[in-house]
């Protein structure tokens, strides 16, 4: 089974991507932190390296062709990125997680220790309006629709385990279909 896990940053992918790997025995790939890892190699802030990613296409389409190769070569396993719904043609479950901008800030402040709110959310909002115009540029993809998703879910609502525990039932029926 190949399941991708796409939302904004902040909204849970990585957490909920973790937590399915884990309880299925998945491998599991992100595109994220890939991303996160190019940037410290480079000594740069996500922003930075966003817009440097900008002016060099070269950095997204490695990350998105080896997501892609390896998502789509292989069993049992969890991709997670913002554009993994798309880049995955032969995936057998798609799930998109939302949350709201205040409840994703919060989250980043956290995760990447950044003094307040308010920069987080600068950051963030910049780096999004920069992700959608080099996924719109470089594969034109509208990453606003949601259409290819089987489960969109608000993971402002559950914990990793309760958003874990939907998509698992989501797994279970797909695996064990009711016999009509």
């Amino acid at each position: 089974m190949r399941i991708t896990v796409s939302g904004l940053p902040g909204s849970g992918t990585t957490s909920l991507s973790r937590y399915l790997a884990q309880r299925h025995g998945f491998s599991m790939i992100s595109a994220g932190e890939v991303f996160r890892q190019l940037a410290k190699e480079h000594k740069l802030e996500l922003a930075d390296f966003g817009r440097l990613a900008e002016e060099d296409p070269s950095f997204d389409r490695m990350i998105d062709a080896r997501q892609k190769e390896i998502s789509e070569r292989s069993d049992n396993i969890i991709a997670e990125g913002r554009l993994s719904g798309w880049m995955v043609s032969n995936a057998d479950l798609r799930i998109w997680l939302f949350a709201p901008i205040d409840c994703r800030i919060k989250r980043i402040v956290f995760r990447d220790q950044i003094a307040d709110e308010k920069s987080a959310a600068q950051v963030t909002l910049g780096r999004e309006l920069c992700e959608a115009g080099r996924y719109k540029s470089y594969y034109s993809i509208d990453i606003n629709d949601l259409s290819i998703y089987q489960l969109i879910l608000n993971s402002e609502l559950w914990t990793v385990e309760g958003l874990g525990a939907i998509v698992d039932t989501a797994i279970a029926q797909m695996n064990n279909p009711a016999k009509g």
